[in-house]
């Protein structure tokens, strides 16, 4: 990305476990200065996981910005510095939900918050799978429950409220749209 903007300084603010918070200074083309703050993130992945018979394996968990549960496709953070985001989306995959895909095909990257978040989450559509033991990292990964979701239907669910956070309203999307599945079943 090219830009008439450039960054003159960036602080840590706060390191916390998962994002760093930083004050970062810009000048902008006429040469003002200014300041923005910027949360530094180490990235995500997000597999949309479609069984032969078209359901897609979801995951409900807790999510504490948000103090509950949510429907989402599974994800995770890309916390092994080097490593390529298909081979952590493959780890996630087997961590989240026990299965392992035959195919991993790269849907998109996308920037959740870009106004304010350096985050970019790279969506997969994962086929060909297979189940396998799942090892599950963390609280709410230990206390998450699986469900399926016709992908047919994710656009009704995605309508009605019960899917909302944006890479798995992405990913369903681009998942239906790759695989040929048009709108929501009545």
């Amino acid at each position: 990305m090219t830009s008439p903007f450039r960054k003159v300084d960036e602080r840590l603010v706060h390191q916390g476990h998962v994002v760093s918070f930083h004050e970062v200074s810009f000048e902008g083309p006429d040469g003002a200065q200014f300041r923005r703050d910027v949360v530094r993130h180490p990235g995500a992945v997000s597999v949309v996981p479609v069984l032969d018979d078209g359901q897609v394996v979801m995951v409900r968990q807790f999510r504490a910005a948000l103090e509950g549960d949510l429907l989402e496709v599974p994800a995770g953070k890309r916390d092994v510095p080097g490593e390529p985001p298909e081979v952590t989306a493959r780890r996630e995959l087997i961590e989240e939900v026990g299965y392992e895909a035959a195919e991993l095909i790269p849907l998109a990257a996308i920037s959740h918050s870009p106004g304010f978040c350096d985050e970019v989450n790279h969506i997969f559509l994962a086929t060909g799978l297979h189940a396998v033991e799942r090892s599950v990292d963390g609280p709410e990964e230990e206390h998450m429950t699986i469900e399926l979701l016709p992908l047919a239907d994710a656009f009704a669910a995605i309508g009605r409220g019960e899917v909302t956070d944006a890479k798995s309203v992405v990913g369903l999307t681009l998942a239906a749209h790759h695989l040929g599945v048009v709108g929501p079943r009545t």
